[in-house]
């Protein structure tokens, strides 16, 4: 079984109902099934076949998410691609998959040829504007069998290479309607819980595997444009299409929360609201359920390689466990170890490392990275985190990120979440820094909440005497516009650590 065999079988038993919206079309389970097989026939027509990548490039919409669905019924394997990549990084994940064709909407069009010119594979580029329709309705819907294997590869998801090259992570039919299918049994989508919405782009697995419950479902499933996310907009679509499920990551919902008037909407049909993709502060989590008295919270934890979601905090633990990302998920396996692969005590802080049938095949062509990865006989995330004596997961920081200060480890997410709740800060991210007497410190790069009076040293230090042991506190501060973040709302520490890394491009330690 595939997602395409899944829309198949909903365009014959409720053809008439609505599957797929975006803010200009609507289709039909059956107007959907007959598209995705007449655009399968237009790409099997290029040139495409059983095991061949196709590379996606668009914005989010409808046809955005039946092309996905076309390449899938193919038995080709999807690449969905960053919209906001430059040409000379799409080429670099172009010439890493070696995909036969290039779908991508008519604005990227000149993108994608310039990327296509240093990856020999591709052989034709299908513009998804003007056009399009008339070539399905030249192509006709075809014959396709349902004899894709679940376990061949559906996706190759680049992960998000926030600290250096990215990776294509090839995950199966399996993988990902397990997933889904698993989702269902640990959450539920039943009766009029049937109306998702997902904040996160159609190219990032958030955005992606988010949908697949619903359409397993035979629900709706909203498509939100791409661009910058404008919040009043986003309410209005939640209370216009009474969505009840919705996913956003952190920064949307600090924005969804800060809309005037929300509690005057009537979001009476929202039963559940998630996060995830990036780390949230517990300060923004009580504004949430604040914010939504009548939806159940839910923490939803995960990485790409996994489909995404490893561990779920649903709402009557939202406030008894806040702070934690909860239990695993069902069907996921986990262990806390330490570096040898042995399971660390409860309490103590380990690595997370995963067993289970959404965990991804491989890694496209990286053959050391794969074995690095899956070194002992489990995926290795990279989170450091620890259990509780009830079993609950706290996610103590990256291992990357970790700060080693005088042998001591610092967690960066732990100082960004005392100091988010600093009324003077909006955003923050910690990075450490070289230090001639303790190795590293943390350095906190700040976006105040009042431009005109940032917080200065000894306000952070002040702020953090009684919340956090003293070889934890900021040593530097460092006062930015805004964070770079990536499109699901990630803080890209490389970059942060590339602008404020030396001793002499911040501000020197209070003495």
């Amino acid at each position: 079984m595939t997602a395409a065999d899944i829309v198949a079988r909903h365009a014959r038993t409720t053809p008439d109902a609505p599957a797929l919206a975006d803010p200009r079309t609507l289709r039909t389970w059956a107007q959907l099934d007959d598209r995705v097989s007449r655009l399968a026939t237009v790409l099997a027509g290029r040139g495409v076949d059983r095991g061949d990548r196709v590379a996606v490039l668009g914005l989010n919409s409808v046809e955005l998410v039946e092309s996905y669905l076309a390449v899938l019924r193919i038995g080709a394997i999807c690449v969905p691609l960053n919209f906001r990549l430059t040409a000379g990084e799409i080429a670099f994940q172009l010439t890493d998959c070696d995909p036969t064709a290039v779908v991508c909407d008519d604005r990227f069009a000149a993108t994608a040829e310039t990327a296509r010119a240093d990856a020999p594979s591709v052989r034709t580029v299908l513009g998804l504007g003007e056009g399009l329709d008339a070539l399905l309705a030249e192509a006709g819907p075809g014959s396709w069998g349902d004899d894709v294997a679940d376990e061949e590869p559906a996706y190759i998801m680049y992960t998000s290479g926030t600290t250096g090259r990215p990776k294509g992570a090839v995950l199966t039919h399996r993988n990902l309607l397990l997933h889904a299918f698993l989702s269902i049994t640990h959450m539920g989508t039943a009766g009029d819980d049937r109306v998702s919405l997902s904040g996160a782009p159609l190219f990032h697995i958030a955005g992606l595997s988010g949908m697949l419950p619903t359409l397993i479902a035979g629900g709706r499933v909203i498509i939100p444009p791409s661009g910058g996310f404008d919040p009043v907009a986003t309410v209005d679509t939640l209370e216009r299409e009474k969505v009840s499920s919705c996913f956003f990551v952190p920064a949307q919902w600090q924005a969804i929360c800060a809309v005037p008037g929300l509690a005057e909407r009537d979001l009476s049909a929202l039963r559940r609201i998630s996060w995830g993709a990036a780390p949230a502060s517990t300060t923004l989590i009580r504004t949430m359920i604040d914010a939504f008295p009548q939806a159940t919270v839910v923490t939803a934890f995960g990485q790409t390689e996994c489909s995404p979601i490893t561990c779920v905090l649903r709402g009557e633990d939202s406030v008894r466990k806040i702070g934690s990302v909860g239990t695993p998920m069902t069907g996921v396996e986990v262990r806390v170890v330490d570096p040898e692969m042995n399971d660390v005590p409860r309490g103590e802080v380990g690595e997370i490392v995963y067993r289970g049938p959404t965990v991804m095949r491989e890694y496209w062509g990286r053959p050391d990275a794969t074995a690095e990865a899956f070194r002992g006989g489990w995926f290795h995330s990279g989170d450091l985190v620890r259990e509780d004596p009830d079993g609950y997961l706290y996610v103590v920081d990256r291992a990357k990120d970790m700060i080693i200060s005088g042998g001591e480890n610092v967690y960066s997410a732990e100082v960004e979440d005392v100091l988010a709740a600093h009324p003077g800060i909006a955003d923050v991210a910690v990075i450490g820094v070289p230090d001639p007497r303790w190795g590293e410190t943390p350095l906190a790069v700040v976006v105040p909440a009042d431009p005109t009076a940032p917080p200065d040293l000894d306000a952070v230090v002040a702020w953090c005497a009684d919340r956090l042991a003293r070889y934890k506190h900021p040593t530097r501060v460092a006062v930015v516009d805004a964070l770079p973040r990536n499109p699901t709302g990630k803080v890209l520490k490389t970059e942060l650590r590339r602008d404020h890394g030396a001793l002499d491009s911040v501000s020197a330690p209070a003495q």
